[in-house]
């Protein structure tokens, strides 16, 4: 298939095929009047970039998944070095929901700050002309 069926069928523009193509994730084979030609592997090494990076994970990220799939694995995730790019990425979230959990902690400390301030005096005035 060309690019632009390629592009269809992945639900990506040209231009993604072709930086993908760029940075290497995805081949560049070409006829010899110079087209792109795909085949259904290279939808399959496409769709699981785009689910990755649905998840979050940046474009360098997809690497391990895309050369496992292209060694014959049946899934990217099939080599001990996507396993461990997943297990980055849960510690990376783990990180980023513990420190969302600290923030809001904080909030809430100040909201009852604020609102136990409020009932214990006189409403503060909110016209700045006083």
């Amino acid at each position: 298939m060309r690019i632009g069926e390629l592009a269809e069928r992945a639900g990506v523009s040209t231009r993604t095929l072709r930086y993908y193509e760029s940075r290497g994730l995805l081949p560049g084979r070409r006829t010899a009047n110079g087209y792109r030609v795909y085949g259904g592997d290279d939808l399959r090494l496409v769709e699981q970039i785009r689910t990755l990076q649905d998840f979050g994970f940046d474009l360098e990220e997809p690497r391990p998944f895309v050369e496992c799939l292209r060694a014959g694995h049946p899934s990217g995730d099939s080599c001990p070095d996507s396993l461990e790019v997943y297990r980055g990425k849960l510690a990376e979230l783990d990180a980023l929901v513990n420190r969302l959990q600290a923030v809001r902690a904080q909030v809430r400390e100040q909201l009852a700050r604020a609102e136990a301030h409020l009932s214990g005096g006189p409403e503060p005035r909110c016209d700045p002309r006083g």
